[in-house]
């Protein structure tokens, strides 16, 4: 297997565990909470997000940590338990780099125009199937 194939492995592996984690969140949150409140993902947003930052920070750290072991961490596992994390760590390089426009651009952006883009997704839907 080439490592290409290789990496995308990985990715599909952890985003597999990443995902299985998420749902077990929603349902333990949806045993004691309502469920149209928001608060699992809410959870799933926060410690996503701190994980990944726990995670690039401990890389930073550290040298020769395979590039196949950040593949499978932050863009498979964290990647598939939350894209909210691959987002926060894109908006905090982007400050980081000094270019806190583009940051707080991305912020707005991302946000406003991915409910946007839902809000289209569900209109488009309604029309063609009535």
């Amino acid at each position: 297997m080439n490592a290409t194939m290789q990496s995308y492995l990985l990715v599909f592996l952890g985003a597999g565990i990443g995902g299985a984690l998420r749902h077990a969140v929603n349902s333990a949150f949806a045993r004691v909470l309502p469920t149209n409140i928001g608060m699992s993902t809410l959870v799933v947003n926060l410690v996503g997000s701190l994980l990944m930052g726990l995670f690039i920070g401990y890389l930073a750290s550290k040298s020769g940590v395979a590039q196949g072991f950040r593949l499978f961490v932050a863009t498979g596992v964290l990647g598939g338990f939350t894209t909210f994390s691959a987002f926060s760590l894109e908006t905090v390089l982007l400050y980081e780099n000094g270019q806190v426009g583009w940051a707080a651009l991305n912020v707005v952006s991302s946000v406003s125009l991915s409910i946007a883009a839902l809000f289209a997704g569900l209109i488009l839907v309604r029309h063609l199937s009535a």
